[in-house]
Formats: C-alpha cells, sequence, structure tokens
C-alpha cells in the first residue's frame, strides 16, 4: 500500500483529500504546518507528497527544496495562488505536477495515481538501483558510500562509513566491541578494540545532535553498541 503524506492548513480541504485517497486504497497522513510536515517528509518512507504553498512554519516551497535534495518520490504543490511566476518555481524546485485550488477530489486521485505509477516505472527500469537505508532522518547510500543527516551531507572515512552502515543495516541488534571489530576491521579481537570506541564518538559527532546524549547509537554498558530505531 502506498503511503501519502498531505501538508496543507486548511482541515476541511485536508481531510477531503484524505477521504477520496483512503477509499482509493491509499494509506494517508496529515501535517497541518510546513515545520511538521518537513520533518515527516524527511524523516519518513511516504512514497508521494501532496504540497500546499502557503503554510504557517516553513512555506512549500522550501519543504520541495528539502525534500528534493535527499529524495525523488513525486510531489505535487496544490494552491490558490494562480500565477505562472508560483508553478515556474514549484516546478523549478522539483515538484513533480502543481494544481490550482479549487480542484476535484477525484482529478486529485487520477494524478496521484499516474504520478505513482510513472515512479514506479523509473524506478523499476533502473538496471541497478541504489542500496539505500533510511532512519530517522538519516540517509546511508551504500553503493555511492555518502551520508546525510536531516538533507545535509557529512563525510565519514572509509571505517566509520562502514561501521555506521553495518550497525544501522541490523538496527536493535547490541554488538560486542569485539564483534564490531571482528566485522569491520576483518581482524580477531586480539588486536586494539579501543579503535571501535574511538570511531563510534567520531561517529556520533557526525550524526548526533548532543553526542553525549545518543539518539542513534547507543552505549550498552558492559556490552557493546546498538543503532537504535
Amino acid at each position: 500500500m502506498s503511503k501519502i503524506l498531505i501538508v496543507e492548513d486548511e482541515e476541511a480541504i485536508a481531510d477531503l483529500e484524505k477521504d477520496y485517497l483512503e477509499l482509493s486504497g491509499f494509506e494517508v497522513e496529515i501535517a497541518s504546518d510546513g515545520t511538521s510536515g518537513l520533518k515527516k517528509a524527511l524523516e519518513e518512507g511516504f512514497h508521494l507528497v501532496i504540497l500546499d504553498l502557503m503554510l504557517p512554519g516553513v512555506d512549500g516551497f522550501e519543504i520541495c527544496r528539502q525534500i528534493r535534495e535527499v529524495k525523488n518520490i513525486p510531489i505535487i504543490m496544490v494552491s490558490a495562488k494562480k500565477d505562472d511566476i508560483d508553478k515556474i518555481r514549484g516546478l523549478g524546485l522539483g515538484a513533480d505536477d502543481y494544481m490550482t485550488k479549487p480542484f476535484s477530489p477525484s482529478e486529485l486521485v487520477a494524478r496521484v495515481k499516474a504520478h505513482l505509477n510513472r515512479y514506479e516505472r523509473l524506478v523499476s527500469s533502473n538496471v541497478k538501483e541504489n542500496s539505500i537505508i533510511e532512519i530517522r532522518g538519516i540517509k546511508i547510500d551504500k553503493t555511492a558510500r555518502r551520508v546525510w543527516v536531516n538533507g545535509e551531507e557529512k563525510n565519514f572515512t572509509s571505517r566509520e562509513f562502514d561501521l555506521l552502515a553495518f550497525l544501522a543495516e541490523n538496527p536493535n541488534h547490541v554488538f560486542t566491541k569485539e564483534e564490531l571489530f571482528r566485522k569491520i576491521w576483518d581482524m580477531d579481537s586480539v588486536g586494539d578494540i579501543a579503535t571501535v570506541t574511538v570511531h563510534i564518538k567520531k561517529i556520533r559527532e557526525k550524526i548526533e545532535v548532543n553526542s553525549a546524549k545518543p539518539q542513534y547509537i547507543e552505549t550498552i554498558w558492559g556490552v557493546g553498541y546498538r543503532f537504535k530505531v
């Protein structure tokens, strides 16, 4: 089931769109302001975003720009503004479509289906799709060996990347320092396993808001580390 995010501050419009989409078999969530809408769009796994332009907090243009920096999912902009300049700006920022209010809910559903079908065809046509891990605002592209934290790309050394990717691929699993050293450095734990602690510290400095109170990589005292989801 495709999951759709509606970012719309007019409750009646959002509820109507939601009802029609759910009747068509979609899972739908609503964000009533730009700030929460941006957070949801970046951190959760939606397949398409329906995005109003005039929003409290963060406007639709900025939300579109930030989504496009890290995701290729379809974005349909909706607005009461009919000026061509707004359409040009929205499409230029990466929106896939622009609908002017008022519009038929049935037309919205038809466009949603069309964009999702097109996106699925494009994805399936790729000979090799990059291996991506996305968890709570962190995006790890294993194929390109790149990492983004809340839309901002961070630089990692080879070992830091391998360690982060391995922990993220095995969420909530507690690994000892010895296990991590053996897996990432490909050596038995007779080596200097203190290097694991040093690398964890460096990774936290890059992905955590407060590395002293980590929200991603937790220390399980007396055991090791785990990537919390």
